[in-house]
């Protein structure tokens, strides 16, 4: 199968005033958000991607054009409403602190696959419709790329960390014991008999090795030699 490499998006005006910022409009990078972006594009740039693939929102499509300004040719960018934020309801456009004291908090921390957000989404079925759309994307960039071919989908830190969780066969309720920081990459390759992450919540380090594509096939016993770089 394709590889695909999960970004979140910058640091945000949201984030930096501690605001949930759900799927509100107007909310952007800030200076360090972009400058995060632009590093993350960095990194990606000796990669050829096949493909861009970003959640509508404004502050992902800023993400993902910094990407693909560093792309040599010009891959496939649509948007997926499926890899959108959670639709957090009436907890959206307040602040962490403010939200911290309800309920239900406790209840995100810990067991998050029975959290459905007033007037929103479940987090059950916000895992469940990213990670259908990762996979259907995936499996249509191999399609037309063939097995070796790396793209990216720029999304937000749940939606990711939710992916991230299946990918690791872990069960929803233990998803918080992941991390995703803004303008991360995560790297996941859907092999034929199961996926394997690469890569997560990284901010340095060369990806060269990426355009050489994975091979799938069985894990090396005692952990192999690891990638090539070209």
């Amino acid at each position: 199968m394709a590889t695909v490499i999960l970004v979140r998006h910058g640091r945000s005006t949201a984030n930096a005033t501690g605001l949930l910022a759900g799927r509100a409009g107007g909310v952007v990078l800030d200076q360090i958000g972009r400058d995060q972006a632009a590093i993350a594009g960095d990194r990606l740039a000796p990669v050829p991607l096949a493909g861009v693939v970003s959640s509508p929102l404004e502050r992902c499509r800023q993400t993902a054009r910094l990407i693909l300004d560093r792309q040599a040719g010009a891959p496939y960018a649509p948007v997926d409403p499926d890899l959108t934020e959670c639709d957090y309801g009436q907890w959206q456009g307040r602040t962490l602190i403010d939200l911290a004291t309800e309920d239900l908090w406790r209840v995100v921390q810990s067991q998050p696959s029975a959290v459905v957000f007033p007037g929103g989404e479940s987090m059950a079925a916000m895992q469940a419709r990213s990670v259908a759309a990762i996979r259907r994307h995936d499996a249509a960039f191999e399609a037309e790329f063939g097995p070796g071919a790396v793209w990216a989908a720029v999304s937000h830190g749940d939606i990711i960390k939710s992916i991230l969780a299946d990918a690791l066969g872990m069960h929803l309720d233990l998803f918080q014991r992941i991390n995703v920081g803004p303008a991360s990459i995560s790297i996941v390759h859907y092999g034929a008999s199961r996926p394997t992450v690469y890569a997560s919540n990284t901010d340095g380090g060369d990806l060269s090795w990426l355009a050489n594509g994975i091979n799938s096939g069985d894990a090396p016993v005692g952990g192999g030699a690891g990638q090539k770089v070209p």
